[in-house]
């Protein structure tokens, strides 16, 4: 019988295939629209196809291509679903496998994969942030600045929790304590906060001293004493799925009997069991967005819904209020993070816009209780 030979494809193949997908979405390789893509290296076109989206992140710290407006490129790339004509590789699929296998947010995991991100420099956050250090969505709707975007939010918070003088409120993953603060010198309250992240606990207590106000290195899962309220502001999305049941029954047993819960959150349109490979490789390890069936499910028989709140596009301008701040504040930070941390960040802010502006994801506000007996109030 004879040998039968079956040659890899050519370079021009890859190429080929990769600029009729771009094309699919109106982006031109080596075009002149701010959304088109500039390729300075030929194995670009084989790294994305096979590698996906891992692959296309990591070309892009590795300088393989660029381009002048990376949140329209990405709002573009989301719309039209590219990375479904591409393949992931094997890597990928065996980081799915683990991730249906193993519990990557587990009590001492947690711990570390919170240090992977928030304890990179609290240097690098105060110039990106606003002034309070509110590291989750601003509300913009009579908003015109990151500042008064970030206030709008907390204030809407707490009015959406029906803060009154005296109440005990636990603040699940407080970051560096914005919320506390906010709450208890315009609320008069008693806030407990709990984190994971030394660096953020360290700055945080300075910032909330001579306030009733705690800060605690410690996880949902070993919270103890009652509360009037939970809140809990861009933390859940590092639970992961095997926990989100822990989580809601952590929260039940320490919410008062008339208390209310506000869960602050990214969500997904869809349900599934693993985040953007390229997320979880550089910026949110073990990290999941939830989708509405995966939280209802995990609170099912634990609390009544009475109020979800979508301003995701919120988030889209949030981001790149960041971006515009961490690029304006650079040369402050280059010489301790680096050229290759510069682009990564980028990357990573300016493709989560894209990502709300395509409305990919989304930015949930959902109000719990145990269920009150004079019905609860919804705020905007």
């Amino acid at each position: 019988m004879k040998e039968i030979i079956i040659s890899p494809p050519k370079a021009s193949y890859y190429e080929e295939r990769v600029k009729k997908l771009f094309a699919i979405a109106g982006i031109t390789v080596n075009g002149s629209k701010d959304c088109d893509i500039q390729v300075n290296d030929q194995r670009f076109y084989k790294r994305v196809l096979v590698s996906s989206s891992l692959g296309l992140g990591e070309s892009y710290m590795d300088g393989w291509w660029d381009c002048y407006s990376l949140d329209e490129f990405f709002s573009k790339v989301l719309e039209y679903r590219l990375d479904q004509y591409t393949h992931a590789d094997i890597s990928s699929w065996f980081a799915v496998l683990q991730s249906k296998i193993l519990n990557f947010q587990g009590l001492k995991k947690a711990y570390r994969n919170a240090s992977f991100h928030y304890d990179l420099g609290n240097d690098l956050f105060r110039k990106m942030l606003d002034k309070r250090l509110t590291y989750t969505c601003g509300y913009w709707k009579q908003a015109s600045t990151l500042d008064e975007a970030q206030e709008a939010k907390l204030e809407l918070t707490c009015q959406k929790l029906h803060l009154k003088p005296g109440m005990r409120i636990l603040d699940i993953g407080c970051g560096w304590g914005s919320f506390a603060k906010y709450a208890a010198e315009k609320f008069d309250v008693i806030v407990t906060g709990i984190n994971v992240s030394k660096e953020q606990l360290a700055l945080g207590k300075v910032l909330c001293r001579d306030l009733p106000v705690e800060l605690k290195f410690q996880d949902y899962r070993e919270i103890e004493d009652q509360f009037d309220r939970v809140v809990s502001l861009g933390m859940f999305e590092h639970v992961g799925l095997k926990n989100y049941k822990t989580y809601f029954k952590a929260v039940n047993s320490r919410l008062k009997s008339d208390g209310i819960f506000l869960l602050h959150t990214i969500g997904s349109d869809v349900s599934t069991k693993e985040n953007d490979p390229w997320i979880s490789k550089y910026i949110f390890p073990n990290s999941l967005i939830p989708s509405i069936a995966q939280i209802t499910d995990a609170a099912d028989g634990q609390f009544i819904m009475e109020d979800l709140h979508n301003f995701g596009l919120d988030y889209d301008k949030t981001l790149m209020a960041w971006s515009e701040n961490f690029s304006k504040n650079w040369p402050s930070l280059e010489k301790k993070y680096g050229e290759r941390f510069y682009k990564m960040w980028q990357y990573y802010l300016l493709s989560c816009a894209g990502s709300f502006r395509a409305r990919k994801n989304q930015l949930w506000q959902i109000v719990f209780t145990k269920g009150l007996k004079q019905g609860y109030m919804a705020i905007r």
